[in-house]
Parts: structure tokens; C-alpha cells; sequence
């Protein structure tokens, strides 16, 4: 007897059809552990916490006008989770060709897209590297139901385990609240337009409210559209599908916090700042010529309340286009533009227009979404994320988690992907890099912490100097 099939919301949808050799829509994870840990008490950590969610039970079956998911019925754990070993020294270097690897590979679409491999005899420890299909949820989610596998102690009381079956009622339910009536990009604004103004009814002057709005987020739109593209550099060439990972030395977060205070800005702020630094150091290496007007980041949106439990799964943020002046080379202007650049960004509807185009695209034929994904992967030479991760040390089946990293995938024509992820009063910068583009991971995670000590270092004297 054929098993129930779910309709894939439009917005999940436009992201498994950006699938392709080059770019793999997968979030990819790697969690490096400081013991190693039993497999028998991982996978029951497994079954207990991530496949409550059904989600990761089903696979997807895409007819070509549309997309479900479907329980799969030879569901076996042991076809996700592997247990494996890294070869020579077993070091960093080791385990990043092992990440560049898995990130350069597709996941196999005959079953749950997902897949896990448990790293033995990792520098005295062990690591997990975890990998995720874009169409099953976004990144900040999918790193909370990660990061849900761990505890804040070795040994932890038992936990109180929701159920891994919630009824198919609530779940096509939260699908049905999810998707737009969206028919056009003119719809999906107005569309958006309402979801935004609803908190603003009961409040005055909302008639003039309602309509600066609304014209707000058809400005952004038409902004959106009419952004011109990424100048011609060494970050945006054809791209091969190989991708190089890396992953920097954590940085001190209360002296970032310190850093930020002292210039009267944000974490955030001098983290892209930082960012558009080492963008500095990488074409000044290779004596490139650096555009006039920066360089823009796609970056994801938030559009899901942080402080409620996940208990559906699927996409919910969107993306805005950040300007990383790296054209202004002190680090105390390059940070007032960043700082500015950022502030018009929170005035804007950026993140909603997107989302509803992305549900827009995943509703029409495919090469509506092919050359709208390629118009808006042209305006962007990376993606950069930038998630909060938790403030104390976390343990995974017992054993402290030493180092975090999560990674998004790039889409269309975009061939680095950047990744900020704050965790136990650090904050940890990685990278992911087609090979094709001729820029050396490593070498600009050296960038990125050189960056910071130039910033740091200026806002420090800086304040010294105003006393």
C-alpha cells in the first residue's frame, strides 16, 4: 500500500530545484568532539532527538510539476550514519580535504536527504560532519536541530523526548500556513506587504502606515531588481563543483565585544567589517584591483522567531544584499560605511521580497526560477551567514563539542560561501571555496584574524586618544 505523500511548500521547493553539479543545496556541519564517544549511544541520541522529526524520514518525490515528501519504507539509520577514520596524521588539514570533499558531493535522492559520518581518532578526540539538504528547512533551523543532539552537561538527566510522529492534521496545517497566495512579483509584494503591516492595525495613523508600507516593499523590490551586477573579479569565475573548506582559529568574543563598544557599534558590524577586511588582504595578495563600489554578500534573513521550539521544519527566512566597502581600506572608516551600510539595511523589506520571490519561483516552471536564480546570483560574489550560537560548552553524547562549524550552500553562479558562528565565548569563521576561483581558504582565515587585530587594535588607541 503506497504511502501518504505531502505537497513540498513552493519556498522548499525553488530550493531543491537550485540543486546542481556546481552547487549542491546542502548545509553541511562539522562538530569536532574532544573524547571519542560510543556509536550505540550516538545513534540513540539520533533516533531520540533529530528523527523526531519526520522530516528526516521521508524522501522526496518530484514529478516535475511538483514535489512531496513521502515516508520512506526501507528507512535505515545505518544508511545515514557512518562510522569512519581519517587517514595520515588524522589533523585539521585532514579533516578539511574530508569536509571539502563531502561538500563537493551530492546526497543521494533515492533516500532521506541527509547523511552524518561519526570521525574516529580525530587530534585525540573524535568529529561529526553532518549534511543536510537545503529544501528540508534553512540553515539557522537546521543548526538548532543539530545543535538539539547536544547537552549542557556529560551527563545529563533524561530528557522528556517529543513525539517523532505529530499528526499529519498540524503538520499540513503549518504547511498550509507557510504558503503565499502569490501570483506575480506585484501580488507577492502586496502579499508580503499585508503579513507586514498586520501588528500595526490597532496603532494610529495606520491608513498612512499601511500605505508607506506597502510602497516600502515595492521600492525594495524594484531596488532589488534594478541592483546593478558584481563588478568582474577573481571571486566570480566559472565554477568546476570542487569546493576547498577551512575553518579559522576561534576569536576571543568579549574582545570583539570590547571592540564593538569602543567604536559604538555592534558585534555584528565589526564581524563584517572584519569580513570586508580580509576581502582587503586576499586582492592586495594577489595585486587585484579592488571595485570602486565594494563587494556585495548575499546574506540570510531570519524570518522564524528564535525563541520558539522547532517543531516544523522548513524554510522560512529570507535574503538581503550587503555592501562590504573593501574599497575603503582604514578600519575605522571601512567600519563607519559598514556600520551604515547596515542601518538602511534594517529599514528595509529586503528579506521579505525575497522569500516571496523564492515562493514566487518555486510555484512557476523551471526556467522562470534558472534565470531569476541567475539575475540574483549576480549580484552577490559570496554568502556570508552570520548565526548565535549558544554561550555555553555543549556535549554530544558525553563529550565536549571543542568546535563548531556550519556551512550554507552558495547557489547559482556564487562560489564562496562564509560562515560566522559564535559558541562558548568564541567566535568561529569559516569558508567554503570553489576551486575554480583562485583565492586559498586558508590563507584567508589568517586574513580574516589579521583583520581583526587591525580593527581592534584601532578602536582601542582610538579610545585611549578621546580620553
Amino acid at each position: 500500500m503506497p504511502t501518504t505523500q505531502i505537497p513540498m511548500s513552493a519556498v522548499d521547493r525553488a530550493w531543491l530545484r537550485m540543486d546542481t553539479p556546481e552547487n549542491p543545496m546542502m548545509i553541511c556541519g562539522v562538530l569536532t568532539l574532544e573524547h571519542s564517544i560510543p556509536m550505540n549511544r550516538l545513534k540513540r541520541t539520533i533516533e531520540e532527538r533529530f528523527l523526531r522529526f519526520n522530516r528526516f524520514r521521508q524522501r522526496v518525490v518530484d514529478t516535475g510539476d511538483k514535489a512531496y515528501w513521502q515516508d520512506d519504507p526501507l528507512f535505515d539509520l545505518d544508511n545515514h550514519l557512518h562510522q569512519i577514520a581519517l587517514p595520515g596524521k588524522a589533523d585539521k588539514a585532514e579533516l578539511q580535504k574530508l569536509a571539502s570533499d563531502m561538500n563537493s558531493s551530492a546526497l543521494d535522492f533515492r533516500r532521506p536527504l541527509w547523511q552524518m559520518h561519526y570521525i574516529d581518532n580525530y587530534e585525540g578526540g573524535s568529529a561529526l560532519l553532518v549534511r543536510i539538504h537545503h529544501c528540508i528547512a534553512d540553515g539557522i533551523s537546521l543548526v538548532r536541530v543539530m545543535l538539539s543532539l547536544t547537552d549542557k552537561s556529560p551527563d545529563p538527566r533524561p530528557r522528556k523526548v517529543v513525539s517523532s510522529h505529530p499528526s499529519k492534521a498540524n503538520e499540513k496545517s503549518s504547511i498550509q500556513k507557510l504558503l503565499h497566495s502569490v501570483v506575480d512579483s506585484a501580488q507577492a509584494a502586496t502579499s508580503q506587504a499585508r503579513l507586514l503591516v498586520q501588528s500595526m492595525r490597532e496603532q494610529p495613523n495606520y491608513p498612512i502606515k499601511l500605505a508607506s508600507t506597502a510602497s516600502g516593499v515595492a521600492l525594495d523590490l524594484l531596488k532589488l531588481g534594478l541592483a546593478p551586477f558584481e563588478p568582474k573579479t577573481g571571486l566570480k569565475e566559472p565554477l568546476s563543483g570542487r569546493k576547498q573548506v577551512a575553518w579559522a582559529e576561534p576569536l576571543d568574543l568579549a574582545e570583539v565585544k570590547a571592540c564593538s563598544k569602543a567604536l559604538g557599534g555592534t558585534i555584528n558590524d565589526v564581524l563584517l567589517c572584519t569580513v570586508t577586511g580580509a576581502l582587503q588582504r586576499h586582492f592586495a595578495a594577489h595585486k587585484e584591483a579592488i571595485p570602486d563600489n565594494g563587494i556585495r554578500v548575499a546574506v540570510p534573513f531570519n524570518l522564524r522567531p528564535l525563541d520558539q521550539p522547532i517543531e516544523i521544519l522548513g524554510n522560512k527566512f529570507g535574503l538581503v544584499l550587503v555592501t562590504l566597502p573593501a574599497e575603503v581600506l582604514d578600519p575605522l572608516m571601512c567600519f563607519q560605511q559598514v556600520q551604515k551600510n547596515m542601518n538602511q539595511l534594517k529599514q528595509s523589506y529586503q528579506a521579505q521580497v525575497t522569500y516571496s520571490l523564492l515562493d514566487l519561483f518555486g510555484r512557476g516552471p523551471d526556467i522562470l526560477e534558472r534565470r531569476a536564480l541567475e539575475l540574483l546570483s549576480n549580484k552577490a560574489s559570496a554568502v556570508l551567514t552570520n548565526v548565535p550560537g549558544p554561550k555555553e560548552a555543549l556535549y554530544l553524547a558525553g563529550s565536549k563539542v571543542t568546535q563548531p562549524m556550519f556551512w550554507v550552500p552558495q547557489s547559482g553562479n556564487i562560489g564562496i560561501g562564509m560562515s560566522i558562528f559564535s559558541y562558548a565565548g568564541t567566535v568561529q569563521f569559516g569558508i567554503t571555496v570553489d576551486k575554480a576561483i583562485h583565492a586559498d581558504p586558508n590563507a584567508v582565515m589568517n586574513y580574516f584574524r589579521d583583520s581583526f587585530k587591525a580593527l581592534s587594535h584601532a578602536a582601542l588607541a582610538g579610545r585611549h586618544k578621546s580620553k
